[in-house]
């Protein structure tokens, strides 16, 4: 499989974030256009573009976190700590499998470059 996909989990409860809103963006330098918008499944996971809606270049991912642990019913500040969770990163080629996952709580996240 090729292009990109993600696959969110939910460190707070420890499953999978069903239902997350994701929206897709190229990037190139300041300017930001939005390709589209997913939401993740019951296991988490999203396929975001197949490989030939993929170009070689920047991207941003901006994943709605706020409403989807509002969603949760977890007792949450207001304004959550964390509302939407934006990675920046750049795809340098079209013939490797593009993965983003994302580790969350409701105060923090980490990514990689998945497989």
């Amino acid at each position: 499989m090729s292009g990109l996909t993600t696959h969110i989990l939910d460190q707070a409860a420890g499953r999978p974030a069903a239902g997350v809103a994701v929206r897709v963006s190229r990037r190139d330098g300041s300017t930001v256009e939005p390709v589209a918008e997913f939401r993740t499944d019951s296991d988490g996971r999203a396929r975001l573009l197949a490989v030939e809606d993929l170009r070689v270049g920047g991207y941003r991912l901006e994943f709605a976190i706020g409403d989807y642990f509002k969603a949760s019913g977890l007792p949450l500040a207001e304004p959550p700590f964390l509302d939407v969770v934006v990675i920046d990163f750049a795809v340098s080629n079209l013939e490797q499998h593009w993965h983003v996952p994302l580790l969350v709580s409701p105060y923090g996240y980490s990514t990689y470059r998945g497989s």
